[in-house]
């Protein structure tokens, strides 16, 4: 196999999902027409290779497969289509605790789960005080494991796995378990074996991580291969993919709930949480369009955007109208707030009509927000007070952090000679 560490050829894996199981065997014996199931194909034709010292990473939703490639990759299961090759000692890390004994201390476990992975009774003992030193579980270590938090459980089963001296190591997406102080060691030590040559096969939902450690992506979607290639391009490709799908969801549950035009003489002040006023004024619809006009749920960040809002009024028995929008996270934070009145904008009142603002840079780091829209009077008396009208996101390419994006340089000067 050359410089090969892991060959996949073909790789296709089917279950079957069963619709109304047998318990027991007088179940299977009594109700022989039970057990009826479909099968589902997890894998289909995935085709890759690895060379020797490279690292690369599995991207792609939940339930796209890539949990049951690496399964795959650690011979827990085989493939029912196609082939697998690979050179080499391979240590895993799939699931929290797999092969852990709930009743044995940290210290049996430690024993009993690197000899899975090949090592002798003297080579573990070489190992042991390293083992607990990097899992950070002092005392604890002579504990069952049944009393471990969860935390406690990835930190020993990390430490194991990559102190077991392997040529491939294959991480799921365990790593979300641990503090961040944990995390950073493990992306350190990730890191070194990287530098080492060692070969390593990784999934996770962080991208950012991914991109920076990773050599390759390989993007897999319901069960396929969809794409593979240079870190940064995949995940843009697949980042754009899930705005698309959440566009597409947001687009069919957005619906801005509406209060029946009655007369306003009669009309009490609305008390649902989300929505209030005297409705002398009645905010009927909300929007957010792109730069073509087109309805978008998703918008890229220092684009243009703008809101448009539309109403029904009495026009008559209102003066002095003020119309306004906040934009806030998700937690609550407001981001930014403004209205006619604050931009000396003066309304005058139709009985139906819009308002359009127009956002010329959205300068919002990426992230999901929420809109909050008003109509009321110059004196704060509300008329139509909705509370997150509709949610949007900004996407980016960058990571920024915070709320806002500052357009900026960078400089530098070097020292002058004396």
């Amino acid at each position: 196999m050359s410089n090969i560490a892991i060959r996949v050829s073909d790789v296709s894996k089917k279950f079957k999902i069963f619709e109304d199981k047998p318990a027991t065997l007088k179940d299977r014996i009594i109700y022989r027409s039970k057990g009826v199931f479909q099968e589902k194909w997890v894998l289909r034709d995935i085709s890759f290779e690895v060379s020797h010292g490279k690292m690369i990473g599995l991207i792609g939703r939940n339930g796209s497969g890539k949990s049951t490639l690496l399964k795959i990759l650690t011979r827990i299961l085989q493939p029912d289509q196609g082939k697998v090759e690979i050179v080499g000692r391979v240590s895993s890390l799939l699931e929290l605790g797999a092969g852990f004994h709930m009743d044995f201390t940290g210290r049996e476990n430690i024993y009993m789960n690197a000899s899975i992975f090949g090592l002798s009774r003297k080579e573990i003992d070489g190992k042991i005080d390293e083992i607990i030193r990097f899992a950070e579980l002092g005392q604890f270590i002579e504990n069952p494991v049944r009393t471990y938090s969860s935390g406690m459980y990835m930190r020993l089963a990390f430490s194991i796995a990559v102190h077991v001296d392997p040529d491939i190591l294959l991480i799921d997406e365990i790593l979300a378990v641990g503090d961040n102080a944990f995390q950073k060691k493990c992306i350190s030590r990730i890191e070194s074996f990287k530098s080492q040559g060692k070969t390593i096969v990784f999934v996770s939902h962080d991208n950012g991580v991914m991109e920076r450690l990773c050599d390759e992506l390989y993007w897999i979607h319901d069960s396929c291969l969809i794409e593979h290639g240079e870190p940064r391009k995949v995940i843009r490709n697949y980042m754009d993919f899930l705005n698309e799908s959440e566009e597409k969801r947001l687009t069919e549950e957005s619906v801005v709930a509406a209060v029946p035009n009655e007369d306003a003489e009669t009309k009490e002040t609305a008390t649902d949480d989300k929505r209030w006023g005297n409705k002398l004024a009645e905010i009927t619809g909300v929007k957010m369009v792109d730069a073509a006009g087109e309805e978008k749920h998703f918008f890229e960040k220092g684009n243009l955007v703008t809101i448009l809002i539309n109403y029904v009024a009495s026009k008559d028995k209102i003066d002095k109208p003020v119309f306004g929008i906040g934009i806030y996270k998700m937690d609550g934070y407001c981001c930014y707030g403004t209205n006619t009145h604050i931009d000396n904008e003066k309304i005058k009142l139709e009985n139906t009509g819009s308002i359009e603002v127009a956002i010329e840079n959205l300068n919002l780091v990426a992230g999901e927000y929420y809109l909050d829209v008003a109509c009321h009077h110059e004196n704060g008396t509300p008329y139509d007070y909705i509370t997150r009208a509709l949610i949007f996101n900004v996407k980016s390419y960058e990571e920024e952090i915070g709320v806002a994006y500052l357009p900026h340089q960078w400089f530098h000067k070097g020292g002058q000679d004396n």
